[in-house]
């Protein structure tokens, strides 16, 4: 065999050997071709039965969801649009008139209240939840209680001086809103959580105006419309909590002293609301303000707006105050909102509309002075 002849037969192996090569590599591209195929179809299939089944609770006969859903989006203040994209505005009173708190038409009677500041000596107690209430700690100025139900966590501040309580007002009323922070370190608090509500055009406010009537320190501080449940929230001069749905006129009979506006009420008298459906008020980050027969003060504040955390209704505040001995009660201004300061720092977790862990300038708050 010549040269040639074998230089020709290691050309022909070597281009068998490509062939081979390249039909490897083919193959392979198929292989992955297929397999990419199958995850798009596989994510195409995921897509449709999602929306089929986002789309069926939303429209289909079961409607605790949609309720749920309806009354959740239309209590925040950016994303009443997942309700408005889906609904109409006669589907969605519907709804929130299905869902509603009703309140007691009662007004607090501050007379059924007596301020009680030394229980030192107390060593039996009716249940776990006035033992955690009653039995204090080397702190007497308050005390920190975890709270932990079902979709919700967050943190109660019992108060044991209600005299110490005063409500806090951002100092540029009518321009801006402050963070809590700010006011309670401008005040010396040790304790504080947010108060009242604000009004809110086009969901775009920087709480530079509360709704309603605001005291603080016996001075009013503003006096602006409010049509929503609830009403005035607020503390005597002799330290009992009222809640009454009254004019400044009334408020200044009752020697209101500090107090801000919002609701819905959730126990007056030691009756509590009738939560009709939900609530209306969806699942959320919650803050709420109570006071014991004993006069102790009651700061709740609840975290919410995580998958498996997703927040509190009105039910679970109910539940809570009465659970802690709350003779009456109210639900304040909540979602990013909500937010409990204590000795130097924020101990919740507000988490905004778009997911940061972080909260916002609100109107007023409600603090714990000290001595």
């Amino acid at each position: 065999m010549g040269t040639n002849d074998i230089r020709g037969e290691e050309i022909m192996k070597e281009q068998v050997e490509e062939n081979n090569q390249g039909k490897k590599k083919r193959n392979k591209h198929k292989k992955k071709m297929k397999i990419w195929k199958k995850i798009l179809l596989t994510i195409v299939i995921l897509i449709v039965l999602g929306v089929s089944a986002f789309f069926f609770l939303l429209y289909g006969p079961i409607t605790s969801f949609r309720e749920w859903w309806i009354t959740t989006a239309m209590t925040t203040m950016t994303h009443q649009y997942l309700a408005t994209w889906f609904f109409s505005d006669e589907d969605i009173q519907e709804v929130l008139n299905r869902n509603r708190v009703k309140e007691s038409e009662e007004m607090t009677n501050p007379d059924e209240l007596t301020v009680v500041l030394d229980n030192k000596g107390q060593t039996e107690y009716k249940n776990e939840y006035e033992k955690a209430v009653l039995e204090r700690d080397e702190n007497d100025d308050y005390k920190i209680l975890e709270i932990e139900g079902k979709g919700y966590s967050g943190y109660l501040a019992v108060i044991y001086d209600p005299s110490r309580v005063e409500t806090v007002v951002t100092k540029n009323l009518g321009k801006s809103g402050q963070y809590l922070k700010t006011m309670a370190d401008d005040n010396d608090a040790l304790v504080a959580i947010n108060g009242g509500g604000f009004i809110d055009p086009n969901y775009n406010s920087n709480g530079a105006n509360p709704l309603g009537i605001t005291f603080s320190k016996g001075k009013l501080v503003s006096q602006n419309k409010y049509t929503s449940t609830g009403g005035l929230i607020g503390f005597t001069e002799d330290d009992k909590l009222v809640l009454g749905k009254m004019t400044v006129k009334e408020a200044q009979q009752m020697k209101v002293r500090d107090a801000v506006s919002f609701g819905p009420y959730l126990i007056v008298n030691g009756k509590a609301s009738e939560v009709l459906g939900n609530g209306g008020w969806g699942t959320a980050p919650r803050t709420a303000i109570g006071q014991r027969k004993d006069g102790i003060v009651l700061f709740l504040v609840i975290d919410g707006r995580t998958v498996s955390k997703p927040g509190a209704d009105m039910n679970d505040l109910i539940e809570i105050m009465q659970n802690y001995g709350a003779y009456n009660a109210a639900n304040l201004d909540g979602g990013t909102s909500s937010v409990m300061y204590v000795d130097g720092e924020i101990i919740n977790d507000p988490i905004d509309s778009t997911g940061a862990h972080k909260t916002r300038y609100i109107s007023t708050g409600f603090i714990l002075t000290k001595k």
